[in-house]
This record gives C-alpha cells, structure tokens and sequence, in this order.
C-alpha cells in the first residue's frame, strides 16, 4: 500500500508545520501535516487507552502521550511508525462498514477508530470518542440534535461530499438504527435523490421530517423496502404524510404576488375598492393556508406520539416554507433572532431552496421560475409576530432587513442554490456578472476566466450594512430571552388512537385516512378507521385535540379578519405612508400619533351612524 497523509482524513495543517525543534528529535525536514488531537491508543486487550494526539508527518504516524501540547510526553519507538512501514490502514464507524483505506480512498464516513497493520507485525489501534475527527459543521449539527433532545437520531455524514445527493446538505439526521451503507439504498428511490431526514422533534415525541416525492420509476427490492420502510417509519409509531396539494402551487404564489406589487402602486386603484382589489390578488389567502396547515402539522405533533412527513414533489420550496413555520409555532427557540437565523439557515439555504431563481436574481435570457416562496414565508412570520408580539425576540424592523436583502445577490444566502454551490463557487449567470472576450466573465471581486469563487458574505452579516443602533431595533425589547438551556423533555404526547408503529396516514383538510406506501402489495394488516374531527367542536375538539396542552405552543387564528397586509412593507412606497414610520425620534412619534388620530377621525366619520 502507498500510503500517504491524506489518507488519514485527519484534519489538515495548511502548509505544514516544522518541528525540527521539538523535544522529539524528528528528522530534519520533518513536518506535521495533520493532526487529531483528543485520540486515544488501545493498549492490549484489557480495554485500557492512553490519551494523546495523533500525528501523522510527511516520514511517519506518530502518538504523541498526553492532552496539551505541553503535557506531550517522549516519543517511544512504539508509538511511531514509518509510512513506508503501513501495510494496510482500515477505517471503523458505527454506521458504517469497515473500509481498507488507500492514497487514492474518499471517506465517505467519519471514522471513530482507525487501525493501522504493520509490515513488522505490529497492530496500532486508534479511537476518537466524542467525535475526535469531525468537522466542526458536523458537530454544529450534532450540538443542534442534543438540543432538540432527538433520542433515536443521529448525524450522518453520508452525503459529505455531495455526492449521494447534490442538492442536500452535507448532513442530515437520520435514524440511528440505520447504517450508512442501508442509506445509500434510499436515495434513488426520491426525486432529486432527496431522502425523508427528520427536521425537529418535538418534546413530547413526534417528529417532523421532509422528503422529495417517490421516484416514479422507483421499484425497490425487498432489501431496499426494508431500508425505506426503516427510514420512514423506524418504530416511532404512526406515520402521517402531509398532503401539501392544499397549498398553493408556485405559479399561484408568483400571480398573487406580481398582483399585489401592482395594486400597492400609487393610484392603482380607488380607495373605494381598494380592500375588493386586495382581495383579488389572493395573497392573503395564500398566508391563510399555509398557516392553517402548519397548525395542524404542529398540533399533530404536540398531542400524539407520531411522525409527520412533509413531502413536496422537490422537496425545495414549500417544504421550507411548511417546515419553518411548524417550528416556529412549536420551539420557542425558533422565535428568538438567533434561533430564526439558525431556522432560516438550516430549512432554506443549506436544505437547497433555489434562492436566485424563485427571486428572480437571474439573467434576463434563463429560464426564470420565479415564485416568491421565501417572501410568502416572512409574510406569513409577521402575522404570527403580530398575534403573538412577546413570544418572539425579533422585531418587524429584523423582517424587513431580511425582505429587503433577498433582492440582492451579492449575499452568498440568496446567491446560490445550495450548499454545493456555496462551497464550490459554481453559481448562475447573475446580471451583476458581465462576459468581456478577454476578460471572460467577471464579478464585482473582480475575478476573472472560469467558475467564480464564493466572495460573498451571508446576509447575517448585519454589521457591514446596518449601524449597532439600527441593528438594536432587530431585537425585541419586551419578547422572551433567548433559551440558554436545552428544553427539558415535555410530557410524552397521548399514544395514538388511530393504531402504533409501521401503520402509514395520509393527512388531507383535517382529516386521517390509510395511505399505503407505493411498494406494498397491499393494505396494511389493520388499517385504521378514517378519522374526522367532529364539525361542531372544530379543529380543537377533533383530530387536533389535546394540543394546547404543550407549553410554548402558538395557534394563530386563520379566520379572515386575523389575518392583516403587512403595511410597513408593501404601503411604504405610498406618500401617506411615508410620515412618521418608523419614527426615530420623539417629535417623529407625536407626528405618527397625529397621523393615527386623524385616520381614526376621518374612519369614524364615514362610519353608518
């Protein structure tokens, strides 16, 4: 075997680092290429390990004793062997099938022991508890998981590399009864490769996952219905998929919303039919619907012991809209300014929600898709702000920041379509980009010829756009502080009465109904009755009944007149909108306050006496 440093997937050393003058005599020349510090030695076969960090030079591995670099102790012979000397160096996972690595292996895995065959016949083993070897995005995601108290879950790092799915972040949680190597057999069972992972987990038990719709050519062995089967299903109870054909479709969104733009112009239409006007463009519908649905997925969640898949054809667009609202009604943790940028972060830009095209940040001459998705969902986030004012840590001025900076594509957030854009710095045509036939195409860093590489700051980077005063304002000053603590596990949600594990549901207006999965033959063996909530106790007393039990659960109210136009952003263009708003001073106050009583004057005039 050739062996060299990288095969190791340690993490790397740029350029190396010299240590001809450590206490250890190495070689001259010598350098550290990578380095694990936190590993641990297995000595003999009594179980005991010997802490130190692992070291593998340009000449040799080496283990170094001991903790810091400061408590590092000599370096024995056989602690230490040549590269030359490794006949054969495996890689060892959980979840994961041993794997002989060589100069040329890609891990596709994060290794937690690694052994290492000597040609002098010497057996070197190495573990690293606690993830030793992980990036440290995976632990971001794992930090996240323990957060959420997931039992049952796990962070794989199966798509690492972007290879198993292109559009998918690089981690995803799935169950820790699969392993890695049953994974694969998923994906080509998805559209775009996308698999169910799970997104949140409520306190009391349920999960909410997400996925692409089923292949339609798919025709899974009985291996691969088992691996599904496990995925979807994996004992956690009953699975309910959500039907998302009750919410709009991206045309839909896209019409309703060039109407709107239209309507709020100056003039548009007669004050007298101004709200019939509004009406029309069915945007406000649009609000309603979504927020109805997540209601009933998070109640769901909160008051039975289930499952809930959202699974959109894409699994790109409403998927993200539906799944950050459920999480908003159900984690306080969403509601506060870091918690939402998290949300934002994980359900938008790293699940690949296509930003420049749904936006419409994209040459004249590509196919433009536009559908303002994202835009809907912040819509959607300021009506819950509105009821619920205390229960968030944001502020109406942080949400119009954010609407205001997905029109621009000089944030790496909106610039690209998913993470493997990101990190590789291939992205679309975007009109800031010109093409010159010397030049080539170039960006506003100023690189030129080939793929451009990602310069672009995210959008969280308020500090290079907003002063600290302005920046202040994205805070809620009489809203929640942020929880510094994981939640503590809620009280178990009530067992389902519609049946227990491997039973599959469809969720559609309210209503439960069997829906057996494309592959089986037949119904299950004891489906369910189908379940209605009873009409004249409404969603509460029916299917969704129990859930207001939860702490920190949020149920708007979808009725008509709850749900508002967000005036400070689609009526700020209009003159008698723009006296007083946001007043920032105390003589701007008394004007938006004379502005309010004379509204309320001339309102109470034309009122029928």
């Amino acid at each position: 075997m050739s062996c060299s440093p990288s095969t190791l997937g340690l993490p790397q050393k740029s350029g190396g680092k010299c240590i001809e003058n450590q206490s250890w005599r190495w070689s001259s020349g010598e350098r550290v290429l990578e380095e694990a510090a936190g590993a641990r030695q297995r000595c003999g076969s009594g179980g005991g390990s010997v802490p130190g960090t692992l070291l593998c030079t340009n000449r040799r591995l080496a283990f170094l004793p001991g903790q810091a670099p400061g408590s590092r102790g000599l370096l024995h012979s056989e602690d230490e062997v040549a590269l030359p000397c490794i006949c054969k160096l495996v890689a060892a996972s959980s979840f994961s099938k041993p794997k002989v690595l060589t100069a040329a292996s890609a891990l596709k895995f994060i290794p937690e022991e690694l052994i290492v065959f000597c040609r002098d016949f010497r057996l070197l083993r190495f573990y690293f508890p606690e993830n030793g070897l992980a990036p440290q995005a995976f632990r971001d995601w794992e930090k996240e998981l323990q957060r959420l108290g997931a039992a049952g879950w796990r962070v794989s790092a199966v798509n690492e590399r972007f290879d198993m799915a292109p559009s998918l972040p690089q981690y995803l949680w799935v169950p820790s009864g699969l392993l890695d190597h049953d994974l694969k057999r998923t994906f080509a069972h998805f559209q775009e490769r996308r698999v169910p992972r799970l997104c949140w987990h409520h306190p009391g038990g349920g999960d909410l996952l997400r996925a692409a719709g089923f292949h339609p050519n798919s025709e899974p062995g009985s291996e691969d219905m088992r691996c599904l089967e496990a995925l979807l299903l994996g004992g956690r109870g009953p699975c309910v998929l959500a039907d998302m054909a009750e919410l709009p479709t991206l045309a839909d969104i896209q019409l309703a919303h060039l109407r709107l733009r239209a309507l709020c112009l100056p003039g548009a239409a007669a004050e007298e039919k101004w709200l019939s006007a509004l009406e029309g463009t069915r945007w406000l519908d649009h609000v309603r619907t979504c927020l109805r649905k997540a209601v009933e997925v998070v109640s769901l969640l909160a008051g039975k012991r289930c499952s809930v898949v959202l699974q959109e054809p894409s699994d790109r667009d409403l998927n993200c809209l539906l799944a950050s609202l459920v999480q908003l009604l159900g984690d306080p943790h969403a509601r506060s300014l870091p918690g939402f940028q998290s949300l934002v972060q994980r359900e938008w830009v790293a699940a690949g929600h296509p930003f420049p095209h749904r936006l419409g940040l994209l040459c004249r001459d590509t196919p433009r898709e536009e559908a303002p998705v994202f835009l809907l969902f912040l819509d959607c986030t300021w009506q819950l702000l509105r009821q619920f004012p205390a229960d968030f840590g944001f502020t109406e001025a942080f949400l119009l920041a954010l609407h205001d900076s997905s029109f621009s594509p000089y944030f790496s957030t909106f610039r690209f379509s998913c993470q493997r854009q990101r990190d590789h710095g291939s992205m679309p045509r975007l009109p800031s980009q010109t093409y010159r036939p010397v030049g080539g195409w170039q960006d506003p860093g100023g690189h030129r010829g080939g793929p451009p590489t990602c310069t672009f700051p995210p959008v969280w980077a308020w500090r290079r756009r907003y002063t600290r005063q302005q920046q202040e304002q994205f805070r809620n000053p009489v809203g929640p502080p942020a929880p510094a603590e994981p939640p503590a596990p809620g009280r178990p949600g009530d067992p389902c009465p519609w049946g227990g594990a491997g039973l599959v549901l469809m969720l559609a207006k309210g209503s439960l109904c069997p829906h057996p999965l494309p592959w089986w033959s037949r119904p299950p063996l004891h489906p369910p009755h189908r379940v209605f909530p009873p009409e004249s106790r409404g969603m509460q007393g029916g299917l969704l009944g129990g859930c207001c039990r939860s702490p920190g659960l949020l149920l708007p109210c979808t009725a008509g007149p709850c749900i508002r136009l967000w005036h400070r952003c689609y009526l700020r263009g209009l003159p008698q909108e723009q006296r007083g708003r946001l007043a920032p001073s105390l003589a701007g106050l008394a004007e938006e306050l004379e502005l309010l009583q004379e509204r309320l004057r001339t309102w109470n005039m034309r009122r029928p006496h």
